[in-house]
C-alpha cells in the first residue's frame, strides 16, 4: 500500500480547506528540511498547491 508523504497530506489538507495557514505553511518547510530531497511526488503536489494560490482559489493566511 502506498502511503501518502507528509508533504502531500499537507497540500491535501490546505487544497481540502482552501487556505494555507502558517502552521500549514511550517509543517511543509519542516518536512522539506527533514528529507533533505523532494521527490517528484511531492514536488507535483506543491506544483498544485501554488496553481491554485496563482489561480485565487486558495487563500494564503497570514501570521497574525
Amino acid at each position: 500500500m502506498n502511503v501518502p508523504s507528509g508533504i502531500r497530506k499537507l497540500v491535501g489538507q490546505a487544497l481540502q480547506r482552501r487556505t494555507l495557514t502558517p502552521e500549514i505553511e511550517n509543517a511543509i518547510n519542516s518536512e522539506l528540511t527533514r528529507l533533505g530531497h523532494l521527490p517528484e511526488t511531492d514536488f507535483e503536489a506543491l506544483e498544485l498547491l501554488m496553481v491554485e494560490m496563482d489561480a485565487g482559489r486558495i487563500q494564503l493566511v497570514p501570521t497574525c
